[in-house]
């Protein structure tokens, strides 16, 4: 009986580890098919849209795609800026806003929480155009004020921090510190901050990300080539009306893929450390 218990772990096992490997070759499977058409030229692609072998074409793609007045340096530099300053904005604030939510008990606390999440059904599409209008009218387009500061408003982001301190944060640690004399500020940079490590790093990866691969209104609001991103380098780099070198723009593609593969990974152990100890029993 035992000996067939053991042969049904076993086989369960190994079918959890099958669905788990086929679903890491499905995620990874796109990315490894974009950087391999990257060194492939656009005939090749034509002719065969999907290959998983490198081809010899890499540097000649290089070639093409700095010949189209890509600048890769002022598009990272430019790109790292507006995703570094949203990611910092929102983060930090959602953050404290969650925080005030949980601790503080005050009025139009349940008020103001039913608005964030009001706030978070209304599409961002719909408020583009006066976004574009007001910020025309204050002259703060060809800025990245307009990029980086609407991050503060994270509604999604609110929630999400909110969510994570009522499982995780015990009112009595502030009392503690309220009571050995610690300030407001001091007591949520230097405590609840720690604490929502692994929440601030999963919701960065993702603000990251958003903020990085941003097109439409960076798109709209800057128009000085020196300030332009990586995705709108991206989405510019065209050939002639006779011919598109695809391999350069994959090749483009992958550029600008590379910094978010970074982000997670420098990221990616918070998050793993914040599981395991969510997995601990007291």
């Amino acid at each position: 009986m035992r000996r067939e218990t053991n042969i049904s772990g076993y086989i369960s096992k190994t079918i959890i580890y099958i669905v788990l490997i086929f679903l890491a070759i499905l995620s990874v499977l796109p990315f490894w098919i974009m950087f391999i058409n990257a060194t492939r030229s656009t005939f090749e692609i034509q002719q065969h849209a999907i290959s998983l072998i490198p081809s010899k074409f890499f540097m000649s793609n290089i070639h093409v795609l700095l010949g189209k007045s890509f600048n890769p340096f002022t598009g990272f530099i430019n790109s790292m800026i507006i995703a570094a300053g949203a990611t910092v904005c929102a983060v930090y604030f959602s953050s404290i806003t969650a925080y005030a939510l949980i601790v503080y008990d005050w009025r139009m606390r349940q008020p103001f929480f039913t608005f964030i999440m009001a706030v978070l059904m209304i599409p961002a599409q719909v408020s583009g155009i006066g976004f574009y209008q007001f910020m025309y009218r204050i002259h703060w387009t060809n800025s990245y004020l307009p990029l980086i500061l609407p991050a503060i408003a994270a509604p999604a982001m609110v929630f999400f921090m909110r969510q994570y301190l009522l499982a995780t944060l015990q009112i009595d640690i502030v009392n503690s510190a309220r009571i050995d004399g610690g300030g407001e500020f001091y007591i949520f940079n230097r405590i609840i901050v720690p604490i929502m490590t692994p929440a601030i790093a999963t919701q960065a990866i993702f603000s990251f990300v958003l903020s990085w691969n941003s097109l439409f209104t960076p798109l709209i609001l800057l128009t000085d080539k020196d300030k332009y991103t990586m995705p709108i380098m991206v989405s510019l780099l065209r050939g002639d009306i006779y011919r598109t070198e695809y391999g350069a723009v994959y090749l483009g593609l992958a550029l600008t893929v590379v910094p978010l593969f970074i982000v997670y990974f420098l990221l990616a152990k918070y998050i793993i450390a914040g599981v395991a100890l969510g997995g601990v029993k007291e």
